[in-house]
């Protein structure tokens, strides 16, 4: 039901766009036929709701202290979904960071920013994945960080550019709360 419903609210908020004819410019420079906008998604509360539900469902089991990932995306998707499992049963405090895309040139500079610490267990999270770009950026600056990753959960799998591939060849295991197929099938549903 709760897959369900995430993929009927993509719909609602108009955050999945599909154009086989002119498709949308990717990060990577390509093109795709669809478009997945998690940020217009995570605008609309009972749509974050519904995320942070769904990733509890498959996150609960995980024996993490921390969740992130790349700034500017992951920072709401950490929060809702910290903010969620700190008011489900059983309860977890998991705090939240974020890794910078660069490090500041003042302060401390530091990329990963949060409370966290060598040592700690570390879920990245992410919005969509296609190439697997800012996944394995978050994983490689969260490890330089001591942190210790061995999951990784998005919002979206596009099941393009080999991205899951290419995440878990880093010893990281992908979980994806919808994938492009989910989405496309929920155009007939929501129509």
């Amino acid at each position: 039901m709760l897959h369900d419903d995430l993929i009927a609210a993509f719909h609602k908020t108009q955050s999945f766009k599909w154009d086989p004819k002119g498709g949308f410019k990717l990060a990577s420079g390509l093109t795709s036929p669809f478009y997945v906008d998690c940020r217009t998604l995570m605008a609309f509360p009972h749509a974050r709701h519904l995320m942070a539900q769904r990733a509890w469902e498959v996150t609960k089991g995980l024996d993490i202290d921390c969740l992130g990932g790349l700034e500017i995306g992951a920072i709401s998707i950490a929060t809702t979904i910290s903010d969620f499992a700190y008011l489900a049963t059983p309860r977890r405090e998991w705090r939240t960071f974020f890794v910078r895309k660069q490090p500041k040139d003042h302060g401390l500079g530091r990329l990963v920013e949060g409370v966290v610490q060598a040592g700690d267990r570390a879920l990245i999270v992410d919005d969509v994945l296609t190439s697997g770009g800012s996944v394995l950026k978050a994983i490689a600056a969260a490890r330089e960080a001591g942190l210790k990753v061995t999951d990784a959960v998005v919002i979206v799998d596009r099941k393009e550019q080999d991205g899951r591939a290419r995440v878990e060849a880093t010893g990281v295991k992908v979980v994806s709360l919808l994938t492009i197929d989910d989405l496309m099938q929920g155009r007939d549903i929501s129509s």
